[in-house]
């Protein structure tokens, strides 16, 4: 199994700071979102819903084609899981960032974890579906209770984004074969 080398090649700079060059430009943007989605609905810190919230708000090109392989409406599902996770009491003002105090620790294994699925897959960078992909596989994972809830299996959910990351890899090679 191809891991990180060691704690020199941890996502995160001895600061505490998210080691962006990591992270793909999309996977960047699904977490600034994922931020801006905690503080809106008053959360202290980015839990895996927020970090969900943040791939369905900013959707890549795979992540898009795994909602239409489930049929969703992926800015419905952003509103429900806004409501869902919305709290009364909170700061709406809290001050968040990228980095490892402001991650819950299930976020912290989650972004570990999708570092070494990409580089599984020998990809110097973490993807949004390398996070969206473990995000779903973990275990008590809140996202895929609440699917579970409506009758839709993680390893559906999952099924169906591995093939949309395949799909969406084959149609970006090819579209690069052709420029």
């Amino acid at each position: 199994m191809a891991t990180p080398d060691d704690a020199t090649d941890d996502i995160f700079l001895p600061g505490g700071r998210l080691r962006l060059d990591l992270l793909t430009a999309s996977s960047v943007d699904a977490l600034g979102e994922a931020i801006r989605l905690a503080q809106e609905t008053r959360w202290d810190s980015v839990r895996s819903p927020h970090v969900f919230m943040g791939l369905l708000a900013r959707p890549d090109r795979s992540v898009c084609l795994w909602g239409q392989r489930l049929q969703a409406d992926l800015p419905y599902l952003l509103t429900q899981f806004q409501d869902l996770f919305h709290q009364e009491e909170g700061d709406i003002e809290a001050f968040l960032l990228l980095n490892r105090e402001f991650l819950s620790d299930n976020v912290i294994r989650l972004l570990r974890e999708a570092r070494c699925r990409a580089c599984e897959h020998s990809r110097k960078q973490i993807t949004p579906m390398d996070i969206l992909i473990t995000l779903l596989t973990a275990s008590k994972s809140i996202v895929g209770e609440l699917f579970e809830k409506v009758g839709v299996t993680a390893a559906k959910l999952t099924e169906q984004a591995v093939i949309a990351e395949h799909t969406s890899a084959t149609s970006e090679a090819n579209e690069a074969r052709e420029d």
